[in-house]
């Protein structure tokens, strides 16, 4: 059995009464940052706190172990960088002066990730999700500890140049690819897919790990941002085009360069000043064409270029029929935009092979330069014929351009970032969005549409979806309301939107009528909207002295100020 108090805190294992890890090199006086929690911190009287491993936007990650099962795990502590703030004696947290709406917004999308993370258990590349637990002011993710390296680690450790072959990258990355598929059909955009966010595990397979929530990944909100420079794609940084399962083929792209190319992918940035996504001669000789062809349509800088779905850059990768007609139609509309694209020769087998191709592509040229100058004639044509309409003193108009009319389809129940990902519905509608706070539907699903499926409109109007932003949680206030007049309290708290019942105690004296003793939830905590709250309230002052009451009391058991759920042992 294992002896927690022997416990290394920084890699769950036994030391003994040694005061140095003889496997990591921790050393057992090593103190933690004092904005997060203390090692040997017990949360929910089951999960030993360790060393802090990393934080970013939207919380921090520690090295945990589990009491009950006895097994090393890690701890993910909903912690924003500026929007939350820790009692240093309870260590309970809470939004930060005048961050309450943010911080009750954005836990509630830290919340909501982390349990559909949990339920897509079972996935060959996800890290499991063991529980999810509410408490102390916050949401601890427990998952599970993987005992690995980064993907960038293991490609410097296989050899000098950093990189391997497709016959060795394939059967690792693919399950990747396959696994992000599943997230997009659940509702889940990663954005920070990277060589530092795949850990490769002992068995050799790769674990998607570095969740967060979305506006991490996101230039220009309220959260310290994490972008990964080379991986992130061109949206994230606010500029033209909606982030969706594009967002997270872009970065599968990169990885994939970085893998088989040994450095990282110039940042998008970058490449829209001087767009050359150069593949080196040797790698493009050793490389399958349909490889190559994959890394190109899938490291397009703009979205409406790029590869769409993970399924469609899986069929490229394999040289599927299918993505082989798909590319060559990719081509000539990107040639048929005047588009510049720095593509990297297409080596392929044989020799006859590459003449064929070259016909097939000089043929293609030739069809597009007979067209366009029909295009042109046909103009001229139409030209000459208003001008002679002109001067023949004729009285004709121009003919009004009809619109063209499209239905308008069921967007209810579907996912907002789903509808945004198919270009058959950006192209046909301008589509707008509302959020509304909703108990019974899903954050990010549609709850309700402004015209209704069916009509017919012109090509390009305007539909308002109103999408649920999910349950609305309201903090209870920071500074408790012990002592506040109750009909104070109750409309305080009754315009944050909780319900509230009062309960009155026996005044034994000297206490002043009508205040409120107690409250059935705690100071500074994260409830849903709605919740209901029991104040118990001192009655009327006795007005002579009587014996003591044997009456049994309305009052309700108290709580210790972090209600059991932190307790910091001293080691």
């Amino acid at each position: 059995m294992i002896n927690s108090d022997n416990l290394c805190m920084s890699c769950m294992k036994e030391i003994g009464t040694e005061k140095q890890c003889p496997y990591c090199g921790f050393h057992v006086d090593s103190q933690q940052s004092a904005d997060y929690l203390p090692v040997r911190t017990v949360i929910g009287n089951r999960y030993l706190v360790g060393k802090l491993l990393e934080f970013n936007g939207d919380g921090a990650t520690y090295m945990g172990f589990d009491l009950t099962a006895r097994e090393a795990i890690n701890i993910r502590e909903y912690f924003p960088v500026g929007v939350a703030q820790r009692d240093p004696k309870t260590l309970t947290v809470s939004p930060a002066e005048g961050k309450d709406k943010i911080f009750s917004e954005y836990i509630q999308s830290f919340t909501e990730l982390w349990r559909k993370l949990m339920r897509l258990n079972g996935l060959s590349a996800l890290l499991k999700v063991n529980n999810i637990i509410e408490g102390g002011g916050t949401c601890y993710a427990i998952t599970e500890n993987i005992d690995g390296i980064t993907l960038r680690e293991h490609l410097l450790r296989n050899n000098s140049a950093g990189y391997i072959p497709w016959e060795k990258a394939r059967p690792m990355l693919m399950p990747v690819l396959s696994t992000l598929g599943t997230l997009h059909n659940s509702g889940i955009v990663h954005r920070g897919i990277s060589p530092s966010t795949l850990i490769v595990a002992p068995d050799g397979k790769i674990r998607i790990t570095g969740f967060s929530i979305n506006a991490v990944r996101s230039a220009h909100t309220d959260l310290k941002k994490e972008i990964f420079p080379g991986y992130a794609a061109f949206e994230q940084y606010g500029f033209e085009g909606r982030q969706g399962p594009g967002t997270d083929v872009y970065a599968f792209g990169a990885v994939l360069y970085r893998t088989l190319i040994g450095t990282d992918p110039i940042d998008a940035q970058e490449r829209v000043a001087n767009d050359k996504l150069m593949i080196p001669g040797k790698f493009a000789e050793q490389l399958p064409a349909y490889v190559i062809n994959g890394l190109v349509n899938a490291l397009q800088i703009l979205p409406d270029d790029r590869i769409k779905t993970v399924d469609e850059l899986r069929d490229e990768l394999s040289a599927s029929p299918n993505a082989v007609a798909a590319a060559d139609k990719m081509d000539i509309d990107k040639i048929r935009k005047n588009q510049r694209v720095e593509q990297p020769a297409r080596v392929t087998e044989a020799p006859e092979k590459r003449v064929e191709a070259q016909k097939k592509h000089n043929r293609n040229m030739t069809l597009i330069a007979i067209i366009t100058i029909l295009v042109i004639a046909v103009v001229a044509i139409g030209v000459c014929l208003t001008l002679l309409d002109s001067d023949s003193g004729n009285d004709t108009t121009t003919p009004s351009v009809i619109q063209e009319m499209v239905e308008v389809p069921s967007f209810l129940n579907k996912d907002f970032e789903d509808i945004m990902a198919d270009k058959y519905y950006t192209s046909n509608f301008n589509i707008q969005k509302q959020e509304s706070y909703n108990d019974k539907v899903e954050e990010g699903v549609v709850i309700s549409q402004n015209i209704a499926p069916g009509t017919q409109i012109g090509q390009k109007s305007t539909i308002i979806l109103t999408v649920s932003k999910g349950r609305e949680y309201v903090s209870f206030p920071a500074n408790g309301i012990v002592g506040v007049d109750y009909n104070e309290a109750k409309a305080l708290l009754e315009k944050s939107g909780y319900k509230v019942t009062k309960v009155e105690k026996s005044n034994p004296g000297g206490y002043i009528e009508g205040t409120v003793y107690q409250s059935s939830l705690d100071s500074g905590e994260i409830y849903p909207k709605g919740s209901q709250v029991i104040l118990t309230v001192w009655g009327a002052e006795p007005t002579t002295t009587t014996e003591p009451s044997t009456e049994p009391s309305t009052e309700s058991g108290t709580m210790d100020d972090t209600g059991g759920f932190l307790q910091q042992i001293l080691g």
